[in-house]
């Protein structure tokens, strides 16, 4: 098994339909994709051996449609790279995966040159273009599905980024578990990549793909809330994964739902409730959340579209429950499971889960136990078999002996009419050992926001100060950098 399949399978169901978009314009069909797609695959059969990694740095392009399945088809290892990273941090990603080659466009290639003896192809110039001229490839046939397939580097928030190694079973299981699940896409639909195609929104190429959805890329290569919008438009039936500062931000546009867009998968950090249900106000019942994980990408846990109907605050304030075929629960450090209401560790298993991090056998062993993957998140499920998060578990702040979560805080903050986001994270204390600091975006004073607080919530989890920033420093991802937060209390 191998996913270069499911492009197989659409070219030979809807070759002569539209692939490709590069904003509303038709670029390839399913059968020219699948063309190119072997073209290139020749050419990467052509040296090296099954198994290389092929690192891609680039903005959002329609390149990277082809090569992802151009990489499969020669059964290399599609290796993405955030292409917002600093130079060196790229660097380091090519160095630990040991990149045969590295596809990137104009601008990244133009800052890797410097600094990397990794032979580098730049996308839409001579050099990458030569290589569709080769006669295309055979699809590969006898892949086996446990074989590498994609090497998922962490976003590296609170240090040096490690290689999930996702086979092409664990990229199937994801594939299969998005549609039984979220969205049932045909080829009458789209999908919209709004957010990076480095990261999730790349990783839900293989499930459209395999429905003969359409791939739409802004022209903007990036994120513009208007253009997604008008997109949503244009194409039939848009969906598009998105993280929830990108979902606030639609909301921010002050515009009605677009007349096609059906659904709007969002995860990749918190969503609070109040955020939610703003956006459930604006655009009505397309939102549907994941819980995951680069190391289970996309899949551990989830609400669907009907789940957020009249929903309570306990459930938007969830993320769901197991997605199919996914074992999930939560442990205490001896890997019990607790009772209803506890808070512990989640752990999930199953057949979207890595095999392990790419060359580091200490972390492997540290988060593969037993057949369980630790997420290091913190959690707790409720009767219903819904699970909430509560924080990373290096995030938990312990004050006074009394451990504080703080997304716990920052769901309260972020109710006050007068706070746009909030992050909180702990500082080191020579009298309660850590206390608690909200970083705040928005104009509520200390006071108001001390008043705010302990009207709901226990006064020893309030913070001990407050510090006003602009914005919160985010990844290209949407998640807020607490590391960075962290730092700068220790100025």
């Amino acid at each position: 098994m191998n996913v270069f399949s499911v492009l197989d399978q659409t070219a030979a169901r809807h070759g002569d339909r539209g692939a490709v978009y590069l904003g509303e314009q038709c670029v390839h069909t399913w059968a020219e994709l699948r063309d190119r797609a072997l073209r290139l695959a020749a050419s990467l059969r052509a040296v090296g051996r099954p198994g290389d990694r092929i690192a891609v740095a680039s903005e959002n392009r329609p390149e990277l449609v082809e090569l992802l399945f151009a990489v499969w088809a020669a059964e290399r290892v599609y290796v993405p790279i955030n292409y917002k990273l600093h130079p060196l941090e790229m660097q380091q990603i090519l160095d630990d995966s040991g990149a045969s080659v590295v596809f990137a466009s104009p601008k990244i290639a133009a800052e890797l040159r410097p600094v990397t003896d990794v032979p580098l192809l730049t996308l839409a110039l001579p050099d990458y273009e030569n290589r569709l001229a080769a006669p295309p490839s055979a699809p590969p046939r006898d892949t086996d599905p446990a074989s590498l397939a994609w090497l998922f580097y962490t976003s590296g928030t609170t240090g040096r980024s490690k290689g999930a190694m996702l086979s092409h079973r664990n990229l199937m299981a994801m594939t299969v578990s998005h549609l039984a699940d979220f969205d049932d896409p045909d080829e009458c639909c789209s999908l919209v990549h709004g957010a990076p195609m480095s990261h999730g929104s790349g990783l839900y190429i293989a499930p459209y793909v395999l429905r003969g959805a359409r791939q739409v890329i802004p022209r903007s290569a990036a994120f513009e809330p208007g253009e997604f919008l008008d997109l949503c438009d244009h194409h039939p039936g848009s969906s598009a994964f998105l993280a929830p500062t990108m979902v606030q931000r639609l909301v921010d546009t002050g515009r009605p739902r677009p007349a096609h867009l059906r659904t709007v998968v969002y995860g990749g950090g918190p969503m609070y409730v109040d955020s939610m249900k703003k956006a459930l106000k604006a655009f009505g019942p397309i939102f549907v959340q994941l819980y995951g994980q680069g190391e289970a990408p996309m899949t551990i846990t989830g609400l669907r579209r009907a789940d957020h109907l009249d929903a309570e605050d306990a459930t938007l304030g969830s993320v769901g429950y197991a997605r199919s075929g996914v074992d999930v629960a939560v442990v205490d450090a001896d890997d019990v499971p607790v009772a209803v209401g506890e808070v512990g560790e989640i752990v999930c298993r199953g057949d979207v889960v890595m095999s392990g991090y790419w060359r580091n056998d200490a972390a492997t062993a540290a988060t593969l136990r037993h057949g369980w993957l630790r997420t290091g998140d913190m959690g707790s499920f409720d009767g219903r078999g819904y699970l909430t998060l509560r924080d990373r578990s290096k995030d938990v702040v312990i004050s006074g002996g009394s451990n504080i979560y703080p997304r716990e805080v920052e769901e309260v903050l972020i109710e006050h009419p007068d706070v746009t986001e909030a992050c909180v994270v702990g500082t080191p204390d020579p009298d309660w050992g850590e206390v608690v600091v909200a970083f705040v975006v928005g104009t509520a004073s200390a006071a108001e926001l001390d008043a705010h607080l302990l009207e709901r919530i226990a006064r020893f989890k309030r913070p001990k100060r407050y510090e006003y920033l602009e914005e919160l420093p985010k990844n290209s991802y949407g998640k807020v950098l607490k590391r960075e937060l962290r730092e700068r209390l220790t100025r």
